[in-house]
């Protein structure tokens, strides 16, 4: 009897972990003698509009309540934000990113692959942050799809949702303002488009990612942040 009760729990506990793979994109939510909480943003950044089955998404109805968990959670004592991101939706991104920035325990971003648009205020809002080698960031000004209406308030809602961005990347990060826009303007760099793309190190030279590293390194400096915060 006691087997079968066994049997039962188990299961159960494999498909709550599979539904949480499924929709959060992790094994699970905050457990309680969990030291280190690893939050992956992944793929696009859906915001209000769902996209479709074939794009990899990281939705944000998913990561605040994630993050508010963490933050009330006794045990859990730093926060690892892995990022390999395209983007997405600015006024999401942007809401994750200042969550990040307001949790109490200490963080550290790593990019991996690419922390592209949205993606770079996302990099920026940790305490600390490393991006691989390899890896990229662009910056480019931000863009609308949809209708568009062709008068002077939709210019205006535009810089102003530009100046938040520049204003937080710039608040959380070491490069400047002028610099950001300097970078977002540039045309000589992508194709059909404007904007910078940075690889590795330039992050670094420009101040915007504090460091190179791996998984490794960001550990190590996330362990070395939560004992300097324990009294």
């Amino acid at each position: 009897m006691g087997k079968t009760k066994d049997k039962k729990n188990e299961k159960k506990e494999n498909n709550e972990q599979l539904e949480n793979v499924k929709e959060l994109g992790v094994d699970d939510l905050p457990e309680e003698d969990e030291r280190i909480y690893v939050l992956p943003i992944i793929g696009q950044v859906e915001g209000h509009t769902v996209l479709s089955p074939q794009t990899k998404t990281t939705k944000y109805e998913h990561v605040i309540p994630q993050l508010v968990s963490i933050e009330r959670s006794k045990s859990i004592e730093g926060v690892l934000i892995v990022l390999n991101t395209v983007g997405g939706d600015v006024e999401a991104g942007l809401a994750i990113a200042e969550m990040i920035r307001s949790l109490s325990k200490p963080t550290v971003s790593l990019v991996i692959g690419g922390g592209h648009s949205i993606g770079v205020p996302l990099a920026t809002a940790a305490d600390y942050s490393f991006i691989s080698p390899s890896a990229t960031m662009i910056i480019h000004p931000i863009r609308m799809n949809g209708l568009i209406i062709g008068v002077p308030q939709t210019f205006e809602y535009f810089n102003k949702m530009q100046q938040r961005i520049i204003e937080f990347i710039a608040r959380t990060s070491k490069i400047d303002k002028d610099t950001i826009k300097k970078l977002m303007i540039q045309s000589d760099e992508l194709l059909n488009d404007m904007g910078t793309i940075l690889i590795g190190n330039q992050a670094v030279d420009y101040g915007l990612i504090d460091d190179i590293g791996g998984i490794k390194e960001a550990l190590e400096k996330l362990e070395q942040m939560i004992q300097k915060q324990q009294p």
